[in-house]
């Protein structure tokens, strides 16, 4: 325990699943967590469950006012992250599709969220970081960026593709002034986000035998990692794919 002490991190979606697994052992860990989230009253519940060391935010990160007020909100309470979780994401169950049978506003809604929400948060992390020398950002990446499955999520896939090329741009473009950038890449995480999933037996099973270790992932699978990254022990780390996915991705 204390990988993060004397650290300050802030974590988008940060009310439910991963996000909130990963403000829960960051806070564990000695950080202050910042709990940033477009629900705001989930995000204030969630951060008094941790304690002292988390306040919550209310940021939707599609919108660049609501990101900028964000930040600049943490920096004048004294709370400027020296870490930055780009968790936040939608996946649009019954409504995201293969190409020919997809609506562009699920297209949209989903891009607005996954890929230009990414950017958003990214773009005001590496401000904020660069007024204090450096720190880690860390994204949560999927394998539906990188092979078949998410042949049946046209817009979610494409969104998350595009989050990988964003964390590789953005770690060559800032690997000279302290900054790192990272993706996390969980396999099928059983959170709020894929309950459509979940509640359906045989679709679980489906994509539960595709993982060799045998079993879904939880949120708590993910933190580790994420701890990895956000302390000094993951100086030397930028620009990478860390897969924590029971293998489906990598055998």
């Amino acid at each position: 325990m204390g990988q993060l002490n004397d650290k300050t991190a802030l974590i988008t979606g940060g009310a439910l699943g991963i996000g909130l697994a990963v403000a829960t052992r960051f806070a564990r860990e000695g950080a202050r967590v910042i709990l940033a989230d477009r629900n705001g009253d989930g995000a204030a519940e969630a951060a008094a469950r941790i304690g002292a060391a988390a306040r919550a935010l209310t940021m939707d990160i599609s919108d660049e006012a609501s990101v900028a007020a964000g930040f600049a909100e943490v920096h004048a309470a004294g709370w400027a992250p020296d870490v930055v979780v780009a968790n936040a994401g939608v996946q649009l169950f019954g409504h995201d599709a293969p190409i020919a049978d997809l609506d562009l506003d699920v297209w949209r809604r989903t891009i607005d969220v996954n890929l230009t929400g990414t950017f958003l948060t990214v773009k005001y992390a590496v401000r904020s970081l660069l007024a204090r020398g450096g720190g880690s950002i860390i994204l949560t990446g999927s394998p539906t960026a990188v092979n078949g499955e998410g042949r049946d999520f046209t817009a979610y896939s494409a969104s998350k593709a595009g989050v990988h090329g964003l964390a590789r741009t953005a770690a060559a473009a800032y690997a000279g002034t302290g900054i790192r950038v990272n993706t996390v890449q969980p396999a099928y995480t059983e959170t709020p986000l894929v309950a459509a999933i979940t509640d359906d037996p045989e679709a679980r099973a489906a994509i539960v035998e595709r993982i060799p270790i045998g079993r879904a992932g939880t949120p708590d699978d993910v933190a580790g990692i994420m701890v990895y990254l956000a302390s000094d022990d993951g100086a030397f780390a930028t620009g990478a794919t860390f897969q924590v996915d029971g293998g489906m991705t990598s055998l």
